[in-house]
């Protein structure tokens, strides 16, 4: 047993994703069997003693039978309709399976705004550790009922990393219709699954294959390896498994299917996190190779005369990508002036300043490296 198992097998704090399609099926919305072997396994793991989350997707896809849809609508009004009737259903299906456990559970419905905003990013934070608290499993989900194409935070995968990062969970189980990561398209011979990654840049020779025409989520195997991606650079242990494998992906003892992904890197403070993967980025600074060195070798704020051009529509509080020569995001910080203010600063040093203007453009604590 490697020991990212080990670590998701013995996690006290466990967020795990399923998708669509090991939920509901065209023909007749919901499949409580599958819903069902899903919930024991997680009242299962919440008995031997670890707090779970469960990232659910689901609604539109409920909502379709309902409705006489036989396939996912394409128009943004009806998808929000189908969740709307979708979302309830899962509800009250999720409900009904927990209380076979003696179990509560909470819904949690979140849109790309409560994780681009600092303050809804802390409120989220606050409202899922009360409900960890008082011993109620949380089941979050996009809010689709009111996100936008320009508001989405895109699909489940990514918001299960966010969601994972946001309560420290100490694992992230993704579950899904293929039983781990393969070499190439898992329907195809040849295809090898790979039991373990160590880091993201192993996957370079990786073939992904694009989603089914009938798929009724919106994520595929390249959203899942964003989010694990996501999740084990900031030191959070991954397994991608078949949902049909839920049981063995929660054993305690630790998973013996699927693929895990091995932390590949340090837990990053909840601002840091939040800049690099959930921030709404306003605009852009461009850099010299001097403001570079400072900015990224030595972890020094950003000054004026380090800045030679600036775009976008900002003001003071927003994020910003810090750009150097060759158009590389070499960072992203929360920026201190209004974009209106800095083209009389860029290129100045902070001696040739008024001083009420001598203050970091971006201050090194609220700047991350890409």
């Amino acid at each position: 047993m490697s020991p990212a198992r080990e670590a998701v097998g013995a996690a006290r704090r466990v967020v795990v994703k399923v998708g669509s399609s090991s939920l509901t099926s065209l023909s007749g919305g919901l499949d409580p069997t599958r819903l069902d072997s899903l919930v024991d396994a997680l009242a299962a793991r919440r008995a031997a003693g670890s707090q779970v989350v469960l990232v659910s997707s689901g609604a539109i896809a409920a909502g379709l039978a309902p409705l006489g849809l036989t396939k996912r609508p394409r128009d943004l009004a009806t998808q929000q309709a189908a969740a709307a009737v979708g979302q309830l259903l899962l509800a009250q299906a999720y409900g009904a399976s927990f209380a076979r456990h003696g179990r509560a559970i909470g819904q949690v419905l979140l849109t790309a705004d409560d994780m681009i905003r600092r303050a809804h990013y802390r409120n989220a934070q606050r409202t899922l550790e009360r409900l960890l608290g008082l011993d109620v499993l949380p089941v979050v989900n996009e809010n689709d009922t009111v996100a936008t194409d320009e508001i989405r935070v895109g699909d489940n995968d990514r918001l299960a990393a966010l969601v994972a990062h946001l309560i420290g969970a100490d694992a992230l189980v993704l579950l899904s219709d293929v039983d781990g990561l393969y070499d190439g398209d898992p329907r195809r011979a040849d295809s090898t699954l790979i039991p373990e990654v160590g880091a993201p840049d192993e996957l370079g020779a990786v073939r992904i294959a694009a989603p089914g025409q009938g798929s009724l989520g919106r994520g595929g195997m390249a959203t899942k390896i964003t989010a694990a991606a996501m999740a084990s650079s900031s030191g959070i242990p991954v397994l991608l498994a078949a949902a049909e494998d839920v049981a063995d992906a929660l054993a305690p003892a630790g998973a013996k299917v699927g693929t895990a992904f091995r932390p590949s890197g340090r837990r990053m403070s909840a601002r840091r996190f939040w800049l690099l993967h959930a921030a709404d980025v306003r605009g852009r600074l461009d850099l010299d190779e001097g403001a570079v060195a400072a900015v990224i070798g030595r972890r020094r704020s950003l000054l004026a005369a380090g800045i030679h051009g600036i775009s976008g529509d900002f003001v003071a509080g927003d994020v910003v990508d810090l750009v150097g020569p060759g158009e590389i995001v070499v960072a992203r910080g929360v920026v201190g002036f209004d974009a209106a203010e800095l083209p009389a600063l860029i290129g100045h040093r902070s001696r040739d300043l008024a001083p009420e203007q001598r203050r970091e453009v971006v201050h090194a604590d609220d700047l991350v490296p890409l």
